[in-house]
């Protein structure tokens, strides 16, 4: 993931500014952020959600453009907490993605259901034991790790999408890490975002 300079960080909050008068300056933010929303949705949902989760997503950026602050984070942090609120309405429908794909393995044969459970979640990068511990997860929880893992946020940057207090980051990736202890991949994912995080 490419991170946000302090520089663009302005520019962004300048940009939604002046698209409350210039409507049409809203989609500079829209061409900015766009593919790595769509992205992150993409590996959390598939690619079929993405496209109208994405969308949907920037649609109620613009909406509440008048509410973005500053003062509480970035514009990709912002957008990020509205593309977790969207996810959030797939939230049972993801569990069960979850847990659909863990009962299926990905080492077994591939039928038509398997694989398209499968592409729901990034199996390149969540494996079949992550996969069913994460729909085990308490909700908030999940949502961390998934924004450290998927998003490549910042803890700063995670406190501000989802409304809460930074300690609470640190706090929930550690619950995460004693809950999913020795599963491939989580340890690996936690050590590189806290090392990115300094």
């Amino acid at each position: 993931m490419t991170a946000v300079s302090p520089r663009t960080d302005y520019d962004d909050a300048s940009d939604v500014a002046r698209s409350l008068t210039d409507p049409d300056r809203f989609g500079v933010v829209f061409d900015r952020y766009f593919s790595e929303i769509h992205r992150y949705v993409a590996r959390r949902l598939g690619t079929d959600a993405a496209d109208d989760v994405a969308a949907e997503t920037f649609l109620t950026a613009f909406r509440l453009r008048r509410r973005f602050d500053a003062s509480r984070g970035t514009v990709r942090a912002w957008l990020y907490g509205i593309v977790t609120n969207h996810v959030s309405a797939y939230h049972r429908q993801e569990v069960r993605a979850y847990r659909a794909l863990e009962r299926a393995g990905l080492d077994g044969p591939a039928d038509g259901h398997a694989d398209r459970v499968a592409e729901r979640v990034d199996a390149g990068a969540i494996r079949r034991e992550l996969a069913g511990a994460l729909g085990e997860l308490p909700r908030g929880d999940r949502e961390v790790l998934l924004l450290v893992a998927l998003g490549g946020l910042s803890h700063a940057d995670v406190a501000a999408a989802l409304g809460i207090p930074y300690g609470t980051v640190g706090s929930r990736l550690n619950r995460v890490r004693r809950k999913l202890r020795g599963l491939p991949g989580v340890a690996r994912v936690i050590e590189r975002e806290e090392r990115s995080d300094g």
